[in-house]
């Protein structure tokens, strides 16, 4: 059966002088347990109780409190629109189940009638949003901003017309139970027993400031709960926004650390970069709340012999310490002078973690004499914090790689040119030589003897060139890949600078500056490949040579570097190098006087395979000038042997069989 008449315009109808007032779901939940708690309590002796719930659901969460209840009284009236097992039953009480559509499931009633006491409670939700519509926006039928219009009084007269109403509602949906109904009226709707006192409202109004209080605190909880919620997510917003503005670390860690520090109101906040296997970490990176608390900038702080640190790292989650004065689950012995003497008394330490990798690490201390506990929620904020670090430092990390491949690829792509530009000059020039003398050989038969040699020798230097050319490619492409052999053995100086000075002077030039070598005999032998050793000092005279007048000198010299080193130096009085080419002339093809319009012949290879060379016999390469006309210096270095082994004419022997080839 569907009823769409209000009880509440029922009641208001029987009782004019009644003027509803508004109330919120969290008032009535309180005034519906007080008078519940009035009748548990044994404040009303058998009352009649009639309870009118909009949905089932609502009633389960009361369902217990009624079977309490029905122990007290047979009378008890229990309505609900049905959602799953509610249905009409007469067992501890009497359930009444109405259709969902009808007015009922838009109301709140509770009606408590006893010989000395009388309550009502007749409600109507006011909805400004369809009900159906309300769920399918999300709202919840629990929110506790739901508004009711509806009356509630100890006026025995309104709950009795109130019970009268809903009684008749009852025997109309359940006719089964009109006796039942009848003898509740005649039990209970008539007029308080001549000579009873009013009842106490005093345990009555206790309960419902219980009620009160209670939803108060919770109220309270969930404000600060929202608060703290509120300023964790403004402050990790400020400072990722701060953090974003910038890509350089610095500037990152400069920023997290002071708006940390200013949001936790810490005496001392750190924030620095480490790994897990670093031993210790330069402060740079800190905020301090007063100039009373030592400053830490500048100190080394331990990290392999600080278990805090250790547990926190191989762990990856955060330690708070309350007080660094009581014993410890992690001992801390070790730090005992440390915390005394920057006044550690509180200490948390936040690991900065991205994908399983520490950055970095967050450190808040108090320094005051009392001991600080950290709340879950300081943790947490500042573990989110810690988070937003990790994102910006690997992001900023991206970027800085980012720009080195951008420049890996501009240095390809200068490569790229260069190798086109070169290789097409280094192999035609030769190619059309060749072809322009073969040519005539072959067009002229009569070609004077004289003349024809001239051409042959002239297409044998410039296929000479080619095969030098190609070779440089070939040699500086297993060098850069790490496809070399390397054949190392103790060998003398002096005589890979014969053996290289022998090849500049076997080549076809008209004019040689002066070569002047000055390496003592008494020098120790290196630990190094011999034929590698001479191809660097022929290209390295040769690369002298071609930029210095015949009337210039070219200069060998040798000592030791260090001890374990020996350094060999090769000056020349030629062009010189610009002060800002010295590490440029070391890549690949570079020319100085561009790819096209040199005197000097040459692919720009010769130093790129001599500093490839040297690195992979663990030395190093360098290049000094004053700049242009100043001349030039080449050194490189090579380790020194641990001890002499072999017979240097032999070695001199063996390396001297692929010098024309290296060269």
């Amino acid at each position: 059966m569907r009823i769409q008449i209000s009880v509440l315009e029922e009641l208001l109808r029987s009782c004019p002088q009644l003027r509803p007032q508004l109330y919120f779901k969290a008032s009535l939940t309180a005034l519906s347990h007080a008078m519940e708690d009035q009748v548990l309590a044994g404040g009303v002796r058998m009352p009649l109780v009639i309870a009118s719930f909009q949905r089932e659901r609502f009633y389960r969460q009361e369902a217990h409190r009624y079977e309490r209840i029905a122990a007290l009284t047979p009378h008890i009236y229990v309505l609900a629109a049905p959602e799953t097992s509610f249905m009409n039953e007469s067992k501890k009480y009497e359930t009444i189940a109405f259709d969902p559509d009808d007015q009922l499931s838009r109301e709140w009633h509770l009606v408590v009638i006893g010989q000395n006491y009388a309550a009502c409670l007749v409600c109507q939700e006011r909805q400004t949003v369809a009900p159906s519509e309300q769920e399918n926006a999300g709202l919840s039928a629990m929110d506790q901003t739901r508004r009711f219009e509806g009356i509630w009084t100890f006026d025995r007269q309104v709950s009795c017309t109130a019970a009268r109403i809903l009684l008749d509602r009852i025997a109309l949906y359940r006719p089964e139970l009109q006796p039942k109904v009848d003898q509740a009226k005649a039990d209970y709707l008539v007029e308080a027993v001549s000579g009873v006192g009013e009842v106490d409202p005093d345990p009555f109004a206790q309960r419902l400031v219980t009620y009160l209080q209670a939803g108060q605190y919770k109220l309270l909880k969930a404000y600060r709960s929202m608060s703290a919620q509120e300023r964790r997510e403004r402050l990790v917003n400020l400072i990722t926004s701060a953090m974003r503005r910038s890509l350089d670390p610095n500037e990152i860690f400069k920023v997290a650390v002071e708006e940390l520090g200013r949001a936790m109101q810490v005496c001392r906040c750190l924030v620095y970069r480490c790994k897990v296997n670093d031993s210790t970490v330069s402060i740079v990176y800190e905020s301090l709340a007063s100039a009373m608390v030592k400053s830490l900038v500048g100190q080394n702080w331990p990290l392999q012999a600080n278990p805090l640190f250790q547990s926190v790292a191989q762990r990856q989650e955060a330690i708070a310490l309350a007080d660094t004065q009581i014993p410890q689950p992690i001992d801390l012995s070790s730090l005992d002078l440390l915390v005394d003497r920057w006044q550690i008394r509180s200490w948390l330490m936040v690991p900065v973690i991205y994908q399983g990798r520490l950055l970095g690490m967050m450190e808040l201390h108090h320094c005051q004499a009392d001991p600080y506990g950290w709340s879950q929620d300081e943790v947490g904020l500042v573990e989110a914090v810690a988070t937003q670090l990790g994102v910006a430092l690997i992001q900023s990390e991206s970027y800085a790689n980012l720009e080195d491949l951008n420049q890996q690829l501009e240095a390809l792509e200068r490569t790229r040119s260069n190798l086109i530009a070169i290789t097409g000059h280094e192999l035609r020039t030769p190619l059309s030589t060749i072809q322009v003398c073969l040519e005539s050989l072959a067009s002229e038969p009569d070609m004077p003897l004289e003349l024809r040699q001239v051409m042959l020798n002239t297409a044998m230097s410039d296929a000479d060139r080619m095969r030098k050319l190609i070779q440089d490619f070939i040699t500086l492409s297993r060098l850069e890949s790490g496809r070399v052999q390397w054949h190392l053995e103790p060998i003398a100086v002096d005589e890979c600078v014969d053996l290289a000075v022998s090849s500049i002077r076997s080549m076809n030039r008209d004019e040689f500056p002066q070569i002047r070598a000055q390496v003592p005999l008494e020098l120790p032998h290196v630990q190094a490949d011999g034929e590698r050793v001479v191809e660097v000092l022929s290209k390295l005279l040769d690369n002298a040579c071609k930029f210095t007048n015949p009337e210039g000198e070219v200069l060998i010299e040798a000592k030791t570097n260090g001890g374990k080193m020996l350094e060999i130096t090769i000056t020349d009085t030629g062009r010189g190098i610009e002060p800002n080419r010295l590490e440029t002339v070391f890549d690949r093809f570079y020319q100085e006087e561009g790819a096209l319009r040199r005197t000097a012949g040459g692919t720009g290879l010769g130093l790129a395979i001599c500093r490839q060379i040297i690195k992979g016999l663990g030395g190093q390469i360098w290049a000094e000038s004053a700049g242009r006309d100043q001349g030039s210096q080449f050194h490189f270095t090579l380790p020194i042997a641990p001890e002499i082994a072999g017979n240097s004419s032999q070695i001199s022997n063996n390396i001297s069989n692929n010098v024309n080839s290296s060269t």
